[in-house]
């Protein structure tokens, strides 16, 4: 009888053990009551990536949450894409980003029975996606950097060289920010590592990254673009906006984007956040939306300039794109 109980406790455990160890990544999974079109039905999964501090797979629940790729996730799905939101740390290095962000792609492959995936990462999801084509690129069919920090940015050292700057940062995004947005996930185990992810996010950091996993993809200079499909036969896309303060209304979107502009002050050409020329990678779809760098993934709830062109679309007509090139 007591060996039956241990028995039936030891598969409980492991039942358990399993159950949490597959709900660790935060994978979701996006789902539509309904499939209007196969407009943006790719070849493979997509994988979307979100970025750094403010970057989230989804605060709530699917009911009662917030998306960071607002609208644009289910959009996709509507029109016949296969779509996974990856979760990782929001304020990490960029290689400890990729690591958590190749188990999902992982998950991706054996939930999907797909052999590759398209990878889509925003701002700090830029680099993080590119990690998993140097480490994995049999599992990769294409790359899209949207405002990806490629060749980081001038922010990183507005925050980190001033002393008084320095220590904000830390308390404010390190300390509050970051441990908030994991406990609103669902996934407070995230790890944070502050000085990392601003050294990552450095135009230093970048470099060294860079000079470890080589890209052909990534220009040599501000006046030229990255090769559009690599030796290893993966395809490369990137588009970024140009604006910085675009709806008044847009509390939240305004303050950052306003602090992005006072500490980058010798960049002109940025979208408030992430400088044009560090953005371009691969084939540039377009280096002049009038998007900041929060209107590109929709937010804050999709307010942005009247003039604006709509990200949604933008997402869709993309993976149109991939489905045409077979990806």
């Amino acid at each position: 009888m007591k060996i039956k109980m241990y028995i039936h406790y030891a598969i409980t455990l492991s039942s358990f053990i399993l159950c949490t160890i597959s709900n660790a990544s935060g994978l979701i999974h996006v789902k539509s009551s309904q499939v209007n079109s196969d407009y943006a039905k790719t070849k493979y999964p997509i994988v979307m990536a979100h970025g750094f501090a403010l970057g989230f797979s989804r605060i709530g629940t699917e009911k009662f949450g917030l998306d960071q790729f607002y609208q644009i996730t289910p959009d996709l799905v509507r029109n016949g894409a296969n779509v996974f939101v990856a979760q990782m740390s929001p304020v990490e290095s960029t290689i400890v980003r990729g690591e958590q962000l190749l188990q999902q792609v992982d998950q991706v492959l054996a939930l999907s029975g797909a052999q590759k995936v398209n990878l889509i990462g925003h701002s700090h999801g830029g680099p993080t996606v590119r990690y998993i084509e140097a480490v994995a690129p049999q599992k990769v069919a294409s790359l899209t950097a949207v405002a990806g920090s490629m060749k980081g940015t001038p922010l990183s050292a507005g925050l980190t060289n001033s002393n008084f700057l320095s220590k904000a940062g830390k308390i404010v995004i390190g300390n509050l920010l970051a441990p908030a947005i994991t406990i609103l996930e669902g996934n407070p185990k995230l790890s944070i590592n502050y000085e990392a992810a601003m050294y990552d996010l450095s135009e230093q950091g970048a470099l060294a990254f860079n000079q470890k996993f080589p890209s052909a993809a990534l220009p040599k200079d501000c006046n030229s673009n990255g090769v559009p499909r690599t030796e290893n036969g993966i395809y490369h896309y990137s588009w970024i906006g140009s604006s910085k303060v675009t709806n008044v209304l847009d509390v939240l979107d305004t303050a950052i984007v306003a602090t992005g502009v006072v500490l980058m002050p010798n960049e002109k050409n940025h979208d408030g956040l992430v400088p044009i020329c560090s953005a371009k990678y691969g084939k540039v779809i377009r280096d002049n939306y009038n998007l900041n760098h929060f209107d590109e993934v929709n937010q804050v709830l999709g307010l942005k300039s009247v003039f604006a062109p709509d990200p949604i679309s933008i997402f869709r007509q993309h993976a149109n794109r991939l489905k045409l090139q077979g990806l």
